[in-house]
């Protein structure tokens, strides 16, 4: 475990620093909305900005970036609340176009961990990919070496399957194998190692991912190899700071330690393992950012989304006895926490909390009919 307890911002900025300082570009987050590609509701990875980069479709500012991309995911929104899954995400990653490829975004990762954050080499595990017959597809036998060189020892570095091969961020587009590094919680947590039958305990977390991008998918699910072979990582931020924080829990990190506190003010629920209160903390994340970048509440498309989200909010609000509005209320401990980091947000802030309690006042209206629909 690493000596130093890192909060949520300095995570960020060392992530940062770090890349930069080995020559990558520090480029700005792009909006949840994406431009020009009609194969995304939402952005929902790091890359998915980029992917025009990767394609050769556009010449990127440099080959080497990093920046801190949020994201929008709402496949698993019921199960949002629990350890690990959260509908707005800060996915750290760093990407070469071009330039250099698997050995040194292994050697990177390891200096970033070992060296940067203070991880002992030994609580470290990584995954390849085992490759596919079926599509010809190799086993990545070039990230096995490299982690070995790197002196991970042959207990700790697994091949698995088709997990480790990384689709494209819409229907077609950039793909390939990738390489996972995970945590190591020791022995006196319940699970066992990727691959195994209790991977899905606690003891092992995901930390970072390593997308080497090969190949492009057409619509027809063919594989072309690119002409450049590129590097794309994503490191989910909660989920490291909640390393670096000694918990196994993503809601228990300082970020959502705070905003829970607040949702438990409005809402006069004073146990912050309520489920509810998580579910509130994470939404007004996720509201809040697709307001800022021009998101307003539909019946439609990415309105109904954001619609959706908010109800969600506020039904868990009512199911805790809360009544009148509430959830515009977290804008401001919201922006407390993140308006640093995403200064757009601090600066949306009367907008977002306007259509927030717009939106609550209205369902709210016909919260019996409305509480009817959302169970079904």
């Amino acid at each position: 475990m690493p000596d130093k307890t890192w909060n949520s911002s300095e995570v960020r900025d060392l992530f940062l620093s770090f890349f930069e300082k080995n020559a990558h570009l520090r480029v700005p987050a792009a909006g949840l909305v994406p431009k020009n590609d009609p194969t995304l509701l939402y952005i929902n990875s790091g890359m998915a900005p980029l992917k025009d980069y990767f394609t050769g479709a556009a010449q990127p500012p440099s080959k080497t970036m990093v920046n801190v991309q949020p994201c929008i995911r709402t496949r698993d929104i019921d199960d949002v609340g629990d350890r690990h899954h959260l509908t707005l995400y800060e996915m750290m990653g760093q990407w070469s176009i071009g330039d250099y490829f698997k050995e040194k975004a292994c050697q990177l990762s390891v200096e970033l961990l070992v060296e940067g954050f203070g991880f002992d080499l030994s609580k470290l595990f990584v995954t390849c990919y085992g490759g596919d017959e079926a599509q010809g597809i190799p086993r990545d036998i070039e990230s096995y070496n490299a982690w070995r060189e790197l002196g991970f020892p042959e207990e700790r570095v697994v091949f698995l399957g088709n997990d480790n091969f990384w689709g494209p961020a819409g229907e077609s587009g950039p793909c390939g194998p990738c390489t996972e590094i995970f945590y190591d919680h020791g022995a006196d947590i319940p699970g066992g190692p990727p691959g195994s039958p209790d991977e899905d305990g606690d003891r092992y977390v995901e930390i970072w991912n390593l997308v080497f991008m090969q190949y492009n998918r057409s619509a027809d699910g063919s594989l072309k190899d690119l002409p450049k072979p590129s590097v794309d990582t994503g490191m989910g931020l909660e989920r490291l700071a909640a390393v670096q924080q000694k918990v196994t829990n993503n809601y228990d990190i300082d970020l959502f330690k705070n905003l829970i506190a607040a949702a438990g003010k409005v809402t006069g629920c004073d146990d912050p393992g309520n489920k509810s209160l998580r579910v509130i903390a994470d939404h007004i994340r996720s509201t809040s950012f697709l307001i800022t970048d021009g998101v307003v509440p539909s019946n439609e498309g990415r309105g109904y989304v954001l619609r959706r989200i908010i109800r969600r909010a506020v039904r868990h609000g009512h199911m805790l006895g809360t009544e009148g509005a509430f959830f515009y209320k977290l804008v401001a401990p919201l922006v407390a926490e993140m308006g640093e980091a995403y200064p757009e947000l601090a600066k949306a802030q009367q907008n977002v909390e306007s259509v927030l309690r717009t939106e609550e006042e209205r369902f709210a209206e016909t919260l019996e009919t409305g509480m009817g629909i959302l169970n079904q």
